[in-house]
């Protein structure tokens, strides 16, 4: 149990640093000096609490009052103690909440999200100091929503921030879907105004723990050590992009748990009814943040069932069109956002890092495309129904898209933080890494590139040692 306090303090006082840190967004260096030691020290201290020996470990079920119950209440506290210290001061890393507070307000007031920019003086009666310290309610911007060029050029022109708003990208409307503007306009209606991001912050902190506590019992039903959950609890860009950065990227995983759970509970075959649900929560985590469709592939194995495999994403794929539907009868084609320009202005130096390496820029879409859907047709072929089977293929697919894609935003590895514990592959951490490496070297080319080379040599040479330890185990069969 000391080492379980002795660890806790130090992952509270290691979020503590960073929320106290300043504008870690313009200052990226600062931002270096600060994660990397605590990437350091979060990997050392989950370790050393889970290695323990027996007088000095963690407590384990059999020896706590409440047994197994009892351990998933720890695991919470614990998971929220390392979360609360974000909740000191704004968003450090990234300014994307204040958007989140935004499309949340502008939602209640009956308006679609997606149909006008912040600037827009259309929307001028919701500003306020806290999104908007340099514009009043009564100013104008002089602004007025237009079409999302097609120049990757004005592209990034007109997704410039503005000095008179936090919110950034303030000329062109939201990208973010709707299951994700459910939960901002949710969380609006909860808070008020003068709370700012605070009570995303909460929210998302709230969400942390949970999944935390999510994975501890999903580890205990599968005869693992339930303390394991402590590598996403402890996380550092789980704690930074959670309950500092309000990243809706948690909600997204929290659904991709939710989904590997339902599609993997104990029981033999799972009931339609199973199948349904494990597509339905698939598709409310594409419709959160669109990228964890690569998850679909691992819910259900196409092998020896493609009924279920195909039922569960044709529920998916419903779900997502229930969830746009609302909107497209508000917005039209408008809900869309500014997705189309966001696609241009991610086509940077940085972007397909490790495909631009052995290929032409005109060949990386199709090559990406291509990596991607054939790792997902081995996934989804090669499943046998077993729970931590479905969880590593998971880790492998959002492993492979982070891979591919090679993005700046560590936020967008939380669906993967999740699926390596789960699945008990903590090689896919070093992915993680990556991404915040590159994040706070986005401008030094070719480092970003570089990190997730490394980081796939990690994962590549942890996969080899793993298959060759299996088979001194089964006596070189």
């Amino acid at each position: 149990m000391r080492r379980l306090v002795v660890g806790t303090s130090v992952m509270v006082a290691c979020s503590t640093t960073y929320a106290l840190a300043g504008d870690l967004d313009q200052h990226r260096l600062r931002l270096a000096a600060v994660v990397v030691p605590w990437w350091f020290l979060a990997v050392v201290v989950t370790r050393w609490v889970g290695s323990a020996p027996a007088t000095q470990r963690v407590p384990r079920p059999s020896t706590l009052p409440g047994g197994p119950r009892r351990v998933l209440v720890v695991v919470f506290l614990v998971a929220l103690a390392a979360q609360l210290p974000g909740l000191l001061s704004p968003p450090r890393s990234s300014s994307d909440a204040y958007r989140y507070v935004w499309d949340g307000r502008v939602q209640l007031s009956g308006t679609s999200p997606y149909r006008f920019a912040p600037l827009d003086d259309r929307l001028a009666a919701l500003r306020d100091p806290v999104l908007f310290p340099g514009l009043g309610p009564q100013d104008h911007s002089g602004y007025r929503t237009r079409p999302t060029p097609t120049d990757r050029a004005d592209v990034l022109a007109r997704a410039a921030n503005d000095p008179r708003t936090r919110i950034n990208r303030p000329r062109v409307p939201t990208i973010y879907p709707p299951v994700a503007q459910a939960w901002f306009a949710a969380v609006a209606w909860l808070t008020p105004w003068s709370w700012g991001t605070v009570g995303l912050q909460l929210g998302s902190a709230l969400l942390a723990a949970g999944i935390a506590v999510a994975l501890a019992s999903m580890l205990r039903r599968s005869g693992r050590d339930p303390w394991g959950a402590l590598w996403w609890a402890w996380c550092p860009a789980v704690v930074a992009e959670s309950g500092n950065g309000a990243h809706v990227d948690v909600l997204a995983a929290a659904f991709v748990v939710a989904a590997l759970a339902t599609a993997t509970a104990p029981g033999g075959r799972p009931p339609a009814g199973r199948v349904v649900a494990a597509g339905v929560l698939g598709g409310l985590a594409v419709a959160t943040k669109l990228y964890p469709a690569v998850v679909l592939a691992a819910l259900f194995p196409l092998r020896r069932n493609a009924v279920r495999a195909l039922g569960a994403t044709l529920a998916a794929a419903v779900t997502v069109v229930a969830a746009y539907l609302p909107h497209w009868v508000t917005a039209g084609p408008l809900v869309l956002g500014y997705l189309p320009g966001y696609l241009l202005e991610e086509q940077g130096p940085n972007r397909d890092g490790i495909l631009a390496l052995v290929l032409p820029g005109a060949a990386l879409g199709p090559a990406s495309v291509a990596v991607l859907g054939a790792v997902s047709a081995v996934v989804a072929w090669r499943l046998t129904g077993r729970a931590q089977e479905a969880a590593a293929g998971a880790a492998l697919l959002f492993g492979t898209l982070l891979l591919v894609t090679t993005p700046s935003y560590p936020w967008y590895a939380l669906p993967l933080v999740a699926c390596a514990v789960r699945a008990g592959r903590l090689e896919w951490l070093a992915v993680v890494v990556a991404a915040t490496v590159a994040y706070t070297s986005v401008s030094v080319h070719p480092l970003p590139t570089l990190a997730y080379c490394a980081s796939a040599l990690v994962v590549l040479a942890a996969t080899v040692f793993r298959h060759l330890g299996e088979r001194r185990r089964s006596g070189g069969r």
